[in-house]
């Protein structure tokens, strides 16, 4: 195939060329006139799986001939040569065993790191550990590093990493990276001694890491060995390919990988590269020159002053490039997906190329809208599977007093209890449970819980046994090893996926993603003996990661001609559109991992890969992608917490075109409105049809018959009733009732519940600040209402501290209560009967005071203390329990005088606020019974209405049943629109 050379054979194909054709391309060049059988005798090795089959699938289209053998340089484990290599050391062992080292040595030195991190620093000393076997970096390498250069947290992190020494071992098992350069190092030594006369060809690999580059070199020494280099800048000129050899400023360079490879082989001159297929041209070259020239090296981007003012071909290397701005993700990945959709329906291909696996799962889910699924090369990950959930959610409450918010997680799952005959019961169960359990609010339901439920209910047969079980096996004491944890989760998942029959797993450990789960537990199983004791969140980690890390592949089958390629799959080829998604910093490029261990000089020192090695392979990928035919570059301006910066390379080539003059300028602005474009498309698909297309509904104020109208309210509800109606008309008439949150949080309700009941105990009858220690018989108070109504530990202490500032504040103000009157009456009940309107008032006052005349004072506890106009208007709740009062109205109180009626706060500053009530009609008290016979009157007329948020301030919108009422749609501006119902 080649003729005799003294020089490397390295060859290049440009972006723009799709991969395989090329590759076949120069291949039938070369091979032109031989026998069909020549092609069998050549062997390739190619990157990606995926490579190997378009590769394959472009060798099948050509005429008839025999098939290359065609290997991964990435595994070269099934060759001959590594058929005596040991077996690679399990990732999963070598963390557990890292972990176990770790945790020994966090033992032995307190304060170097938390326990709770051996399993993450595990995790990195391991890919560390695979790092150094593939870059052919020792211990002693790590040694030579002189300390006294580096901060003493990079020595500590040097200190650390000896614990790899016994996994460097002659005995020790070999790392994967390790056995991958062993047979890498058989692969050579048997092409030493015994080269082959065969064509041996290396496509598609740059070279990145050191095995790889070890057997590309090797490759070159072959008699009839070459190297295919992917998307090989040819427009780079050789004053830029000598800027490219220093590491620091170089490597997040695209070719910087090659340059460094040309060094190696001898090559001065890698602008004189030769071409492998010179019939295949770029889709268009004109855009593989200007994407070269934007991504040029920092050194010498003041080239493009000149050369980007003389670039004559803008128009022509612009064609078919749209830029996507969209405002937002959802914006980003709709647009994605109608351009999909459009070039499906144009017969074409389409491909979005992103490291974004959450932009690919929005298209993917946007796409359902045409019935297209993409051929997605990465897939679903198993923990966000129903399966891999399922485990996850078992395992957050494994030891653990299971909440309601837990148990109807579990529940509600859709394998849980997942056998067809027995599911819909169990989820009707699962309902009338739920809202038992909420409107008791129970926080941590137990067996006692669910069987007080059951008296009540009529679940299915067995159902309360079962689950009452399934909570008790996972609430009970945590295993404390790791096979224990795998055994105990794996009986837990089947006990809750059988139901109470218990003859049948259900749907847990079927169809891939079940298969997958159940495989994984028992790689966790087999490996479970390298492990020490481990505690429950460290297992919950360990299984999330295992989780994590495997990928489950739709079985539906997908549309051939959608793609979604991560971008080192992207490499294989161009489609007729190619979509660049998530083109923003820190997302393409990728941000760099956090290194514990090395710093970015020691590094450099020891040998080992720079963080700009990631950001280099990215922007290859990037200039390969942009070069195809129809490009669209795209971005999110928003994620769901701030403005994002676009990736540098976008910048660089809008910085590049806009500078470009007029020209520039005009073009950069009509590839964004091509992109604007998109983003009217999806506007118009999201908008609402004409006939979906409903008027906002009326401000509601109900006219329901008198006979449904209430007759008796407390005077709170008569408060409800001034302010909104339509709260009284949708609880009172419609009998609906806000049903308790699932995750019940400590708020302000909860909060006065606790301070009115530690004052109602504390302040009785006879109680004076004077006696005894009052300060300590309300804290204690406190204290016990806290430990039985309060159940999160950080808020029991807050309002602890809360009620310590407020004791001695109110304990002052008492003093002063308590020298013009006495405690009369708390938590006093009162019933009245208005016989002219048919109705019944009651109420509770908080407390009633009597000074030396018998003359009475109302006071209320009040977390926020209304104003004199307030209560006049709206807030009469005292008012109207002091006319009830001098109208008998109060149990066990007889007729008499109020002569005040006062608030006191229950905020920080104890505020109290004392009214003075005149007596006679002009009174307030007389004047507030008034004006509550005339709101009786009112609702009395059967055209009077409930409307909603009659009198409410803007800053006071809060109810139950706003939402009800489609508040929203109208607005307090909007008149209310009386509507008769009922029967």
């Amino acid at each position: 195939m080649f003729d005799p050379s003294e020089t490397p054979r390295l060859f290049g194909l440009p972006p723009g060329i799709p991969f395989a054709q090329g590759l076949v391309q120069g291949l039938e060049e070369r091979l032109k006139g031989k026998p069909p059988e020549a092609w069998g005798r050549v062997t390739i090795f190619v990157n990606t799986k995926r490579m190997r089959r378009a590769l394959t699938e472009a060798l099948l289209q050509g005429p008839p001939r025999l098939l290359p053998r065609i290997y991964l340089v990435s595994d070269l484990s099934a060759l001959p040569q590594a058929a005596a290599i040991p077996p690679a050391i399990p990732p999963l062992r070598l963390r557990l065993k890292l972990a176990g080292v770790l945790d020994d040595l966090i033992e032995r030195t307190p304060g170097l790191a938390p326990k709770s991190a051996s399993l993450d620093l595990a995790e990195t000393l391991a890919a560390l550990f695979d790092e150094m076997q593939s870059e052919g970096v020792t211990l002693e390498d790590l040694k030579a590093l002189t300390p006294e250069d580096h901060a003493r947290h990079w020595q500590r992190a040097l200190s650390i990493a000896s614990v790899l020494e016994p996994f460097f071992g002659a005995h020790a098992e070999p790392g994967r990276e390790a056995r991958q350069r062993r047979c890498a190092e058989a692969l050579i030594n048997d092409w030493t001694t015994n080269p082959p006369q065969d064509p041996v060809l290396i496509a598609g690999s740059t070279g990145s890491r050191g095995t790889t580059r070890m057997v590309i070199e090797a490759a070159t020494r072959l008699p009839q060995g070459a190297v295919i280099l992917p998307g090989y800048d040819y427009h780079q000129p050789a004053h830029v390919w000598a800027k490219l050899d220093n590491a620091l400023t170089g490597e997040d360079h695209p070719q910087f990988r090659f340059c460094t490879l040309g060094a190696n082989l001898g090559i001065e001159n890698m602008a004189t590269l030769p071409r492998w297929s010179t019939a295949t041209q770029p889709a268009n070259d004109a855009r593989a020159r200007l994407i070269s020239l934007a991504l040029r090296p920092a050194p010498v981007t003041d080239h493009w002053i000149t050369e980007g003012r003389a670039f004559a071909d803008l128009p022509e290397a612009t064609k078919s490039m749209r830029l996507l701005l969209a405002p937002s993700e959802r914006a980003e990945a709709l647009a994605i997906a109608a351009a999909m959709r459009a070039a499906h329906h144009n017969g074409q291909t389409a491909t979005l190329v992103t490291p974004d696996r959450t932009l690919g799962r929005r298209v993917t889910a946007a796409l359902e809208r045409w019935n297209i699924l993409p051929d997605d090369s990465v897939g679903q990950p198993l923990h966000l599977t129903a399966a891999g959930r399922f485990l996850c959610h078992l395992t957050d409450w494994v030891g653990r007093p299971l909440t309601l918010e837990g148990l109807i997680t579990l529940t509600k799952h859709p394998l849980t209890n997942s056998t067809k005959e027995d599911r819909g019961p169990h989820l009707k169960a699962t309902r009338e449970l739920e809202i038992y359990l909420r409107r008791k609010g129970i926080l941590e339901p137990t067996g006692t819980d669910i069987a007080a439920w059951a008296d009540r209910a009529k679940p299915p047969e067995g159902w309360v046994d079962w689950l009452t079980a399934c909570i008790t096996a996972l609430t009970a004491p945590a295993p404390e090893t790791l096979s224990t944890h795998i055994s105990n989760l794996h009986r837990l998942a089947q006990d809750w996926a059988a139901g109470p029959a218990g003859t049948d797993t259900g749907e847990l450990w079927r169809n891939e993603a079940g298969e997958k789960a159940r495989a994984t537990l028992t790689a966790l199983e087999g490996e479970a003996m390298h492990s020490t004791a481990m505690l429950a969140p460290t297992f919950r980690q360990l299984l999330k990661s295992e989780l994590s890390a495997q990928e489950v592949m739709s079985t539906a089958i997908p549309h051939a001609s959608i793609r979604i390629l991560g971008t080192l799959e992207a490499r294989v080829g161009t489609d007729d559109l190619v979509i660049l998604g998530g083109l923003n910093e820190g997302t393409w490029p990728g941000a760099p991992a956090p290194d514990p261990w090395m710093n970015r000089q020691m590094r450099q020192e020891a040998g080992l890969l720079l963080p700009e090695r990631r950001i280099g392979l990215a922007a290859h990928d990037f200039q390969q992608a942009a070069a195809a035919s129809r490009v669209i570059l795209s971005r999110a301006l928003r994620n769901a917490e701030a403005e994002t910066i676009p990736s540098r390379w976008l910048s660089r080539l809008t910085n590049l075109i806009s500078g470009m003059g007029e020209a520039g300028r005009g073009r950069l602005e009509e590839m964004q409105a091509e992109g604007a474009a998109l983003l009217n498309i999806t506007e118009a698909l999201e908008a609402p049809r004409p006939q979906d297309i409903h008027p906002p509904a009326p401000r509601p104020a109900p006219v329901p018959p008198l006979d449904l109208r209430p007759d008796t309210l407390s005077v709170t509800g008569v408060r409800t009733l001034i302010r909104d109606p339509y709260a009284i008309y949708a609880s009172r008439i419609l009998r609906l009732y806000p049903l308790p949150s699932l995750v019940p949080e400590p708020d302000a309700r909860l909060r006065g519940i606790i301070l009115h009941d530690v004052l109602e105990k504390g302040l009785i009858p006879g109680f004076s600040p004077e006696t005894g220690d009052p300060e300590g018989r309300l804290l204690a108070l406190a204290e016990q209402a806290l430990t039985q109504l309060v159940p999160w530990p950080y808020t029991r202490l807050a309002w602890q501290a809360r009620m310590e500032m407020l004791v001695p504040k109110i304990l002052k103000g008492e003093a002063k209560r308590h020298a013009e009157g006495r405690i009369h009456t708390v938590e006093a009940k009162a019933e009245m009967a208005v016989t002219e309107a048919g109705f019944t008032l009651t109420g509770r006052a908080d407390r009633i005071d009597a000074d030396p005349t018998g003359t009475f004072t109302i006071f209320d506890y009040k977390s926020t203390i209304p104003t004199k106009d307030q209560m006049a208007m709206y807030d009469i709740q005292l008012p109207l329990q002091a006319a009830m009062l001098e109208r008998g109205g109060f149990e066990g109180i007889a007729k008499g005088s109020v002569g005040a009626v006062g608030y006191i706060g229950l905020d920080t500053d104890a505020k109290v606020r004392n009214i003075a009530l005149e007596g006679g009609k002009d009174g307030l008290a007389d004047q507030t019974w008034s004006k509550f016979l005339g709101l009786l009157a009112a609702y009395k007329d059967p055209a009077t209405g409930y409307r909603a948020f009659d009198r409410v301030a803007p800053n006071e919108l809060r109810s139950d049943y706003a939402q009800l009422a489609r508040f929203g749609e109208w607005d307090l501006t909007t008149p209310a629109t009386p509507q008769k119902v009922g029967p």
